[in-house]
């Protein structure tokens, strides 16, 4: 596959409002030592640095560091001490935001995608039973294990050296739609999450 990352003008062009948005449509793709997977970003969800559920909200720490670096650095993070989430991060050096991907419609390296969430189904006491293609990348935490992201990941940028990037939009005749963002327990009014209308891959 030739390579057509986006470059650091493309991250630091937009607010992180509006980067939610032209992110959608976009490609992300992972060329690890398994394989290449990649699929269409379908949803996102903004923070802002004024936003009770922005990690940057209240103090600047160690674990936060990485979102006040450049636009298009990776930010990797851990929920429910369980799963993996991973966001890109916006706007300008030392102010704090990023947008998180919630969900892909899988593109290539399936199989292994859906080799990685058996796997995982498996540990967690589940099944072993290969996942459907609309609940493959549908959500987070499920979009990261199939993709492969990990910590590793954490800091590395995008528009750089890293194996994990973004290309331009494979599609682009799409409306958007806006709405809450999901499972935060503060901000939970402020329409800050962003889904290609009627994309059957959005998380439910």
């Amino acid at each position: 596959m030739t390579e057509n990352r986006l470059p650091l003008s493309f991250y630091d062009s937009f607010d992180t409002l509006t980067l939610a948005q032209k992110l959608l449509g976009c490609e992300l793709v992972h060329d690890s030592p398994d394989g290449i997977t990649s699929g269409i970003i379908v949803e996102t969800e903004a923070y802002l640095a004024n936003d009770p559920a922005c990690h940057a909200f209240n103090r600047r720490t160690a674990r936060t560091e990485p979102m006040y670096g450049p636009a298009g650095t990776i930010y990797v993070y851990l929920i429910y001490g369980m799963y993996q989430c991973v966001n890109v991060v916006s706007n300008h050096e030392n102010i704090g935001e990023a947008v998180l991907i919630r969900a892909l419609q899988p593109t290539q390296g399936i199989e292994l995608m859906q080799l990685r969430r058996s796997e995982r189904r498996k540990n967690n006491g589940f099944d072993k039973k290969l996942v459907s293609l609309n609940e493959l990348c549908r959500g987070p935490g499920k979009l990261v294990q199939a993709m492969g992201i990990d910590r590793a990941l954490h800091n590395n940028q995008l528009f750089s050296e890293s194996n994990l990037y973004i290309t331009p939009p494979l599609i682009n005749d799409f409306d958007i739609q806006s709405s809450k963002r999901v499972g935060i327990n503060v901000g939970v009014d402020l329409p800050y999450r962003f889904t290609i209308h009627n994309n059957r891959f959005t998380s439910k």
